[in-house]
């Protein structure tokens, strides 16, 4: 069958400053193909979709849509030529429903139709498998029914060009198939589609090509059917790379952390956690899945002392020592306690770092009360910030450069080296390795690993399953604030852990 070029983009160079974001990059996406945009963090390949989607323009080079130049100037342009980008996180109105919210800010003639829009968005839905009600409300949807929302709004204003950014970061598998059946079904009808993601196995599951950026600059486009997970990271790296996560047996797990019946409402009196209990052990990876929104964050916050606990006690259990209860404790009586508990928070820069301070500064957070009186040690956090620099490979011009300016990949390195470099007991990380490269990911699975084998008790809240069940030990699931269950990360599967996180045929967590 004749292939019918949808979009070209010929010798395409982004600058910003001395940074060459894209270096003459040239791109071709067909009719009625799906094609996926990998790289390593930095690699260029959101700013070469923003510029599709008329966030940027270019500095040098052309873009043709269906074989004539275009200049795409602004998203509207991009709307104008049938380019829609469905962003990595949503840009909805919670108050709204979802067709007020698939309107919103189109130029209709004359006053609003909802009961029009309401048909043709149920039109749209019916012809592509989309299970959305136009009349619901966002704040009532799911993950899953959002993103939809998402899809179907640039259907609506005619886009036949798709961008994806992490389509499947936040979903379940279920939802994740789902979501791949629809694709197919809008492919079949024509539809030009890219998906950007590091996800290897839904790359090789649902492209016909895969396009590799490196440093900003092309690698090279295949055919999916011709490659494999280890090429496509040896091309997006430049070397070799083992793609194996260790799971070595710890001898002698001991209990670390104890919960029982935790209980948390925020501001408003909403229940976010629901009667919690579990045990994490010393020399184990306990990993917790569950649906955005299931109570993962509290669930750390809660343990760090950020938190408020409305009932239940968390015992910390330190080797040779007496236990003692968490609940209460303030971030810093948890500290003076004895606890040396580590927390990589799911908000990077509003809660892990100061944005404005650069890795040296951020690193000093960890240390500065080591100082003689008025005096602020900043020789040891130098050196860790280089170390840091050096073995988790941070691309910033010095340790001085303030994080808010370094990529969200770069800025995670940062928060994790700094917080396994602080020797903990307890290591607690949320959503690590999210927006990270396949490269830098597996370094980062290695030192939870490391830790683990040292006799600390890590907790890993991850997104993606497969990950999940190659790394934990035990996997605790969590559904709408509630244990749903504790499974072997050995022996369970993707699909068990699934219908956990939807709580469908679960059973409570002994």
């Amino acid at each position: 069958m004749e292939t019918v070029c949808a979009i070209e983009m010929r010798n395409i160079t982004k600058r910003f400053g001395s940074v060459t974001a894209n270096d003459h990059i040239n791109f071709r996406l067909n009719r009625g193909e799906i094609l996926a945009l990998l790289g390593e963090n930095g690699s260029g390949k959101t700013t070469l979709m923003n510029m599709l989607s008329g966030i940027y323009f270019p500095d040098e080079g052309e873009i043709f849509v269906n074989g004539k130049p275009v200049s795409i100037r602004s998203p509207k342009d991009a709307y104008d030529n049938g380019i829609g980008m469905i962003h990595q996180h949503y840009k909805l109105v919670d108050v709204f429903t979802a067709a007020e919210n698939i309107v919103l800010g189109l130029h209709e003639s004359g006053r609003l139709d909802i009961k029009a829009v309401n048909e043709k968005v149920r039109a749209i839905c019916e012809k592509y498998g989309f299970d959305i009600d136009p009349t619901q409300k966002i704040y009532d949807m799911s993950v899953s029914q959002k993103q939809t929302v998402e899809i179907v709004k640039v259907l609506y204003r005619g886009a036949d060009i798709l961008i994806l950014d992490e389509p499947t970061a936040v979903l379940t598998p279920q939802e994740t198939e789902k979501l791949f059946s629809i694709l197919r079904s809008m492919k079949a009808d024509g539809k030009a589609i890219v998906i950007i993601t590091h996800k290897l196995h839904e790359v090789m599951e649902l492209s016909d090509r895969v396009a590799v950026l490196r440093k900003g600059a092309s690698i090279g486009t295949v055919a999916t059917c011709e490659t494999s997970p280890q090429a496509l990271t040896d091309m997006m790296v430049g070397h070799a790379v083992t793609l194996n996560i260790q799971r070595p047996q710890y001898e002698h797990p001991e209990k670390r952390l104890e919960l029982q019946g935790i209980t948390c409402f925020d501001a408003e009196g909403v229940k976010k956690l629901d009667d919690v209990s579990f045990t994490a052990m010393g020399g184990e990876i306990l990993g917790i899945a569950g649906i955005a929104g299931s109570g993962q964050k509290e669930l750390l916050e809660a343990i760090a002392g950020l938190y408020p606990v409305a009932s239940g006690s968390i015992r910390y259990s330190p080797a040779g020592r007496e236990p003692s209860d968490l609940v209460g404790k303030t971030p810093m009586q948890i500290k003076k306690a004895g606890v040396a508990m580590a927390f990589v928070p799911e908000d990077r820069l509003g809660m892990g770092l100061v944005g404005s301070m650069g890795m040296t500064g951020n690193m000093m957070l960890r240390s500065w009360r080591k100082g003689k009186g008025a005096f602020v040690n900043s020789r040891d956090p130098n050196e860790l910030a280089r170390q840091v620099w050096k073995e988790l490979d941070v691309v910033t011009p010095s340790t001085e450069f303030p994080v808010r300016r370094m990529s969200g990949g770069n800025v995670q390195k940062v928060l994790v080296g700094r917080e396994i470099a602080s020797a903990p007991s307890v290591l607690m990380t949320a959503y690590a390795v999210r927006g990270l490269d396949i490269n830098t990911s597996y370094t980062i699975y290695n030192l939870l690993t490391e830790q683990k084998m040292k006799g600390v008790a890590v907790i890993f809240v991850g997104e993606d399953l497969d990950v999940l069940l190659e790394l934990c030990d035990r996997i605790l699931v969590l559904c709408g604030g509630k244990v749903s269950g504790v499974v072997d990360g050995r022996t369970a599967s993707k699909e068990e852990i699934g219908l956990l996180m939807t709580r469908v045929g679960g059973k409570e967590a002994e």
